[in-house]
């Protein structure tokens, strides 16, 4: 079992920047990410990193978002830079643990323009 506790969310202007934060209950997970979900849509990726540090990123956050994580910590973090309108959305932690997805509570982001 693994509980994911986020942080970092709010509201935020066009072109400003957040820091989400994601601590994990155990250490050696091998796959952490952000998904993200807006009103009406469907969830999709947002962002993923291995315990070895190989990162994934969806075409539209290429550029703007990094990925990290800390795994003394077992902490994910998305700094999330020169925010749209369009990246408003439910952000949700991911974790991927002996075969079993994980997933914390959320947290709102919302960017205003």
């Amino acid at each position: 079992q693994v509980q994911l506790m986020e942080s970092g969310g709010g509201l935020v202007q066009a072109g400003g920047s957040l820091r989400l934060s994601c601590a994990a209950s155990r250490s050696s997970i091998n796959l952490m990410g952000w998904y993200r979900q807006a009103p009406g849509k469907q969830r999709e990726l947002v962002a993923a990193i291995t315990s070895g540090g190989s990162t994934n990123y969806a075409d539209s956050v290429k550029g703007r978002f990094t990925i990290s994580r800390d795994n003394a910590k077992s902490t994910v973090y998305l700094q999330m830079n020169s925010l749209k309108p369009e990246d408003t959305a439910v952000y949700y932690c991911n974790a991927v643990f002996r075969m079993q997805s994980y997933w914390g509570q959320g947290t709102q982001v919302t960017v205003s323009s």
